[in-house]
């Protein structure tokens, strides 16, 4: 049962890689990225489950929480096209 999930999981995810490559924005290629990252953490779940290791348990929430930080940075640099504070923009003479 498990396996079976675990093979809808990947092909899941070769789909969203395909939506990746082809995205006709920058955001819909961040949210299929991220939407990769989330599957990536179900399958190392599931993965854990299938050994009898819980302890992959803890390696898909820090996955998680890695992807969620270099989501929200990547998101921030496309929107802004700067990581810091907005007064950097001043420094750096672009304004």
């Amino acid at each position: 049962m498990f396996g079976a999930v675990a093979i809808a999981v990947l092909l899941t995810m070769a789909l969203t890689l395909v939506r990746a490559i082809l995205g006709p924005t920058v955001f819909d290629r961040i949210l299929s990225v991220n939407t990769f990252g989330t599957l990536t953490v179900v399958l190392i779940a599931v993965y854990g489950f299938l050994t009898g290791r819980p302890d992959f348990l803890d390696i898909a929430l820090v996955y998680a929480l890695i992807t969620f930080i270099g989501t929200v940075a990547v998101t921030k640099f496309a929107a802004f096209r700067y990581l810091g504070h907005p007064d950097e923009r001043v420094d750096s003479g672009e304004l």
